[in-house]
């Protein structure tokens, strides 16, 4: 004979509260529905001490729900950098009592298709579809069959689907005013695109909304941009050759390298031009990639916020399931602040460097 299974009113009874109140507390809402952190304590204890698992099946029946979601991307999944992502929406939904799926496309539009209408037909309560990178995406057939949300993507095209996106204006505009802070009102180079919005490796949002950013901060303070250099990729090989052209026609006081990988180039180039980094030359990229902390000094640069981004993400699926009933129809984009991981790459001007 089997043991018993363990029920919700046992964890009730043994915790000495309601039954209703220990439901709230295992499904993740103490907190939202104001029950105290000592009673939240006690039943999480009690709940662990008699090895209760919630039925999941029974709950379903209940509510409507399979306390499932879908997250489908393109290459999140195996990507180094963008893989908080998954870190963050797995843990906001653990925290509410969901199961993610993941399921990764390679970007192949077939591939994404049967990925959604998988989840679909394993009754997910809503879809995260997500990119790699920030971009315009083509929405799978099928995607609006239930709640969605887009993460690090807009819809190419109209479409009543959320976004949740990193603010790279709001980036762009804090990496200039590392900048302005530190001193620096002439030399400055862009290492990556510009000048002009026009400027910028095919397809990338997020150079065009950072460049955007630094101009507004640039052009109040009045500082002299003297040259800016679009690379159709942002690897460290283009930002080696951008910096070894800006250092042929100038001496620079600053560079603003649009990603960390594009500043990891310029350093080598600055290294085999004998000048170093910050007491010649100031250096600040984007992302914080895990190069960033390789390089010496330390690169500051203006951090990707993945793992805030994947919270997000399920907190706005889940206020979709909430109000489904009444949804506004018109799509909102949710802007995630992007900090400043400060190294030891950006410094005043040295006297004398002209």
């Amino acid at each position: 004979m089997g043991r018993r299974r363990v029920t919700l009113a046992d964890v009730a009874e043994a915790s000495g509260v309601s039954a209703t109140t220990a439901s709230l507390v295992l499904s993740g809402r103490a907190r939202e529905l104001r029950i105290s952190e000592e009673a939240e304590r006690r039943v999480k204890a009690t709940a662990h001490e008699l090895g209760y698992r919630r039925n999941t099946l029974s709950v379903g029946l209940r509510t409507g729900r399979s306390q499932t979601i879908g997250f489908v991307s393109d290459t999140v999944a195996s990507s180094d950098l963008a893989g908080g992502m998954i870190e963050g929406a797995v843990e906001a939904a653990h925290r509410r009592g969901f199961l993610v799926f993941v399921g990764e496309s390679g970007g192949d539009p077939a591939v994404e298709r049967a990925l959604v209408e998988a989840m679909h037909d394993r009754r997910v309560d809503g879809i995260v579809f997500a990119a790699m990178y920030t971009r315009a995406v083509a929405l799978p057939d099928g995607l609006h069959d239930g709640p969605a949300v887009l993460l690090n993507a807009t819809a190419a095209g109209r479409s009543a689907v959320h976004s949740v996106l990193p603010d790279e204006i709001g980036a762009g505009r804090s990496a200039a005013q590392v900048v302005v802070a530190a001193g620096h009102r002439t030399g400055v180079h862009l290492i990556g695109a510009g000048p002009g919005l026009e400027d910028i490796p095919p397809n990338s949002t997020a150079a065009v909304e950072r460049l955007v950013g630094m101009r507004e901060v640039f052009g109040a303070a009045g500082v002299e941009v003297v040259s800016a250099h679009r690379c159709p990729k942002w690897m460290p090989e283009d930002g080696y050759a951008a910096t070894r052209e800006v250092l042929r026609r100038h001496r620079p006081r600053a560079l603003v390298c649009f990603n960390d990988r594009l500043a990891f180039g310029a350093y080598q180039a600055l290294a085999e031009a004998g000048l170093s980094v910050p007491d010649d030359v100031s250096v600040i990229g984007f992302d914080d990639h895990p190069i960033a902390s390789w390089l010496r000094p330390r690169l500051t640069t203006v951090a990707l916020p993945h793992h805030d981004m994947g919270v997000r993400a399920v907190e706005v699926l889940l206020g979709l399931f909430e109000r489904r009933r009444r949804a506004n129809r018109i799509p909102v984009v949710h802007r995630v602040p992007m900090p400043v991981r400060a190294g030891g790459s950006v410094a005043p001007p040295r006297a004398g460097n002209a």
